[in-house]
Formats: C-alpha cells, sequence, structure tokens
C-alpha cells in the first residue's frame, strides 16, 4: 500500500528525501494498511529535538469501537540523530520546509514516511511550469 502526495513537487522543489518511521496506534496502522490516509496540507515541525508531522489524515478504524484513533493528531517520526540535527539545522534557514511525499508499508509490514526538504515555488515558477506544459500539448497536437 502506498499513499503520494502529488501536491508537493508542484507547490515545492524537492531537495532531498529522508525515509522515517511513524509512531503509530494500533488502529492507525490498520487503517494505512487499508489505504485510508491522506499527506494533503500534511507538514513536518520540530518540538525540542523530535520531529512531529501534523495534519496527516488517518482515518478512524471501521472496527475500532472506543478504541479508535484522532484522525488529525501529531504523529512522531522516527529518525537518526545525526539527521535531525541536519534537518533542524536547515529548517532554520529562510524559505525551507519538510514535507512528506509518500507514505507507504516496507517489507517488514512497518509504515514508513518519506519526507523531503523542500523549498518554496513562487506563482511565476508554477505558471511557467504549466505553459510548458500547454505548449507541449498544443505542439503534440499539431504532428
Amino acid at each position: 500500500m502506498e499513499i503520494n502526495n502529488k501536491k508537493a513537487s508542484f507547490e515545492y522543489y524537492l531537495l532531498e528525501e529522508f525515509t522515517a518511521g511513524i509512531v503509530l496506534t494500533g488502529t492507525e496502522i490498520k487503517s494505512i494498511r487499508t489505504g485510508k490516509a491522506s499527506l494533503k496540507e500534511s507538514y513536518c515541525t520540530f518540538h525540542e529535538e523530535e520531529l512531529f508531522v501534523r495534519n496527516m489524515h488517518i482515518a478512524p478504524y471501521d472496527y475500532g469501537t472506543y478504541n479508535n484513533h484522532e484522525p488529525k493528531r501529531e504523529r512522531k517520526l522516527l529518525l537518526q540523530a545525526r539527521e535531525l540535527r541536519k534537518l533542524k539545522s536547515k529548517l532554520e534557514e529562510k524559505g525551507f520546509t519538510l514535507v512528506p511525499t509518500r507514505l507507504f508499508i516496507n517489507e517488514k509490514g512497518l509504515a514508513k514516511l518519506d519526507i523531503a526538504l523542500a523549498k518554496g515555488k513562487k506563482l511565476y515558477d508554477k505558471r511557467d511550469t504549466l505553459k510548458k506544459k500547454d505548449q507541449q500539448r498544443e505542439i503534440e497536437r499539431e504532428q
């Protein structure tokens, strides 16, 4: 099962990628395995020395009863200490952010989150990419 954040590559220049583990509850992993999660508008932040993902929506598990989780709670990300230090120093620079790009289950059955160090695109950059796509379509139509 793989859930992608398609909007991330349109909104940001993705500079460097990391794969992080996620601290989840029992009903959250079951919902992810059924594909009921969304990375839209999610982002990563630091609290002291720990990294968290915010706004990641994981739908409540259908058979969860009173044990069900809160859909948009903060979830802790697990990375090595040197990677955390590197990311924290980069985030202190102006214009950088951490964006989740892909949520997947690895071969051991654990949920992993690919996060990217990103720099925001300006409006004219987005317009430029759309113009190039339109021009390419017109060229293909004429041929």
